[in-house]
Formats: C-alpha cells, structure tokens, sequence
C-alpha cells in the first residue's frame, strides 16, 4: 500500500514498505548520500552500504522489523526509514536517510511523522532514535516534533531522543 504526503514547501512524494527486489535502488540511493549522512545514519564511518545492510533494509522476516521508502513523483528513491521495535512492540528504533539533493523541502518531517503515525497504529507506545551529537538538522527536526534529547549515558558523543506516541504531531 501506497501513501501520498506532501510537505510544507509543496513538495509530493510517495511511501510504501520496502520489498526484497527493492535492493539494487536501495544500494543506488545511498550513492546520493553524503559521506557524513552515512556516519549518522550508521553511527560510525561507511564508505559503502554492505550486502548485508541492505538485505536487512529490503527485507524481514521479523514482525518488529518495518522498512520503508519514500520515492519522489517521477519515481526517484528519495529516502528511506527503518522502524524497528521491541519484542512487546512497545518501543520503536528509528532511523531515517535522505537523499542528498531531496534535503531542505520538508521530508524529513513528513516521513519521521508518516512513520510516528505507523508506529502508533501498531500500538508502539514511544519511538526513539540514536544520533550522533554532530547530526543537528536532525536533532533539531526531532526536537521541533516533540521529542525529547537526553544524552546517552554511554557515549557522550550520542544522544537519545525519544517520543511518547498518542500526543498529535506540533504543526
């Protein structure tokens, strides 16, 4: 199933859950990622997106595994999501990429909300992410939908940010 979402500035794209022959455009995408989104997506230095990831992006057996796309009109990959929750589905692990030169129109915001929104319908109660210090776009974003920042009391060069679902989406 397909969902159309349009940003703030106007801008159309289209989600759905990823598919196993969806591995070859996943692989593509990240060749329009920067360097340093790659770090933050991956928490750590990728030259290059392993077999192995992308397997794991495209398909899952795992019932608490949900990966999706997002493709602009014309049908350009243009992000991609992960929300990965616990056993008791009560928490979900997200993580979002988008495309280098799709940055700036809003749909960071609106896919992070598309998949607050589908972690909520699924009876996820709270969605957290892990990112680096340095990723202040993405902080920011998360900060301006609700979540709240604390830092990993693990690795001071992280932070955790997490949302109680339930509450409606600020703007």
């Amino acid at each position: 199933m397909k969902s159309t979402l349009t940003t703030h500035t106007g801008f159309r794209f289209e989600v759905r859950r990823a598919r196993p022959d969806d591995e070859p455009l996943v692989a593509e995408f990240f060749t329009h990622v920067t360097a340093e989104d790659l770090r933050f997506r991956f928490l750590g230095a990728v030259k290059q997106v392993s077999h192995e990831r992308l397997v794991a992006m495209t398909r899952s057996d795992d019932p608490h595994v949900h990966n999706f796309l997002a493709f602009s009109t014309d049908g350009m990959l243009i992000a991609v999501a992960t929300l990965a929750s616990d056993p008791a589905d009560r928490r979900g692990e997200v993580a979002v990429c988008i495309r280098q030169d799709r940055k700036h129109l809003g749909v960071g915001w609106e896919f992070l909300g598309y998949i607050a929104r589908y972690a909520e319908e699924h009876g996820i109660e709270t969605i957290e992410s892990i990112e680096s210090r340095e990723n202040r776009a993405a902080i920011e974003l998360e900060r301006d939908m609700g979540f709240t920042v604390t830092t990993d009391p693990d690795d001071a060069t992280l932070v955790l940010v997490q949302r109680k679902l339930g509450a409606k989406l600020p703007g």
